[in-house]
């Protein structure tokens, strides 16, 4: 990161935001990357000094202070990661400021007031969803010129080409629906967080990321996460003989059909004998029910990402996944330690008649990609 982005006289301030522990895992790898420390407290600080820490031989952005705000959701599963990944980053020795983000009616109007004054001292912006209304609007308070947005998961390469294209901001799952009341009620405030997402003079965009990334906006420097702050802190992990199933929200976003979700996991753990369904947060718990009595398999409920699980282990020596960001991120994670990540493709008869147009065609971009990259098995139901 460039040494401009502070005032003369003292550190950059870096602030990022996140609402979600994937994205909270990879401010603190590009952090590591960059060699950020921690900004010093109004008061005491939670950590003591003495164990902030920053990278030897980083770049000259060691200087910079970084501050994680947590724009905390309502969902107990993320929220148990979020905390769990909040005190790794105060272990690192970042200041993190949690805030109940969603807690009533009259919470957005409180939290953007406290950090109105922040955003604009602010010399760097870091967010893990520039598709989140929540960070659009704290966008059009900042004055920051550097802006960086680190991945989200799959969604990160959506956000990349709609950039490229020109195109209004809209995940990818929902893209070809008809913008509903809301939408066009935000529509000002999204244009306006895609024309700051715009490089432009004076103004530097960064997408740090472990996704490929096929179409490049002019002017937007693109930075690979290889995990190396995963693999630095945690691991080697025991492996064990078996294999181990990766969850997916498809269902849950209305992606894909339920019955013929809960079909393939029984007909791929019985293929390729898998005993544990590691559970992604979003997951309902009665979908996981379902599928630990139909399916046998062991669920598991990870209290946190699943790259920081899978590295820590124990972990089986094959991982199946369907299309999903871990296809992506698990390689790297877990380079070196000769686990072997397969991934099934999902079949269109399995999509909902509410799915995206462009659903089948980017899971399997997500899946393509990754074959391609990382030399992915491919595995399938019998």
């Amino acid at each position: 990161m460039s040494p401009r982005a502070g005032h003369a006289g003292h550190p950059a301030r870096t602030l990022a935001f996140v609402e979600s522990p994937v994205q909270l895992l990879n401010v603190l790898e590009w952090a590591h990357l960059q060699g950020l420390h921690g900004a010093e407290p109004d008061g005491p600080p939670s950590v003591p000094a003495q164990i902030r820490r920053t990278v030897a031989g980083a770049n000259p952005a060691a200087g910079a202070e970084l501050t994680v705000v947590v724009l905390s959701p309502t969902d107990p599963m993320t929220r148990g990661q979020l905390r769990r990944m909040a005190d790794l980053a105060r272990d690192e020795g970042y200041r993190v400021r949690w805030e109940e983000a969603r807690g009533g009616t009259t919470a957005p109007f409180h939290t953007i007031g406290g950090l109105a004054g922040s955003l604009r001292r602010a010399d760097r912006i870091v967010m893990g969803d520039p598709f989140s209304r929540y960070v659009q609007l704290l966008l059009t308070i900042t004055r920051a010129r550097d802006l960086v947005v680190v991945d989200d998961g799959t969604a990160t390469m959506e956000f990349v080409a709609q950039l490229a294209r020109g195109e209004r901001l809209v995940r990818w799952h929902r893209k070809g629906g008809r913008p509903g009341a809301r939408d066009l009620l935000f529509a000002p405030v999204s244009s306006s967080a895609r024309r700051r997402l715009t490089p432009s003079e004076g103004r530097r965009v960064e997408v740090f990321s472990s996704m490929p990334v096929t179409e490049t906006p002019g002017g937007v420097t693109v930075t690979a996460n290889d995990f190396a702050w995963t693999r630095a802190r945690f691991g080697p992990p025991r492996i064990t003989k078996g294999a181990d199933m990766v969850g997916t929200s498809l269902v849950e976003t209305g992606v894909v059909d339920g019955d013929h979700y809960v079909e393939a996991v029984r007909s791929l753990a019985k293929a390729h004998g898998a005993t544990r369904y590691f559970a992604h947060r979003r997951e309902s718990t009665e979908k996981l029910h379902r599928l630990a009595t139909e399916t046998g398999l062991e669920i598991v409920r990870p209290d946190l990402p699943l790259e920081l699980i899978a590295r820590r282990g124990p972990i089986g020596r094959t991982i199946l996944s369907f299309p999903s960001t871990v296809v992506h991120t698990l390689p790297l994670a877990l380079a070196g330690t000769g686990v072997r990540v397969a991934v099934c493709d999902i079949d269109p008869t399995w999509l909902t008649d509410t799915a995206s147009p462009r659903a089948q065609g980017f899971l399997s971009g997500v899946t393509g990609t990754a074959r391609d990259v990382h030399r992915l098995a491919a595995v399938s139901l019998a």
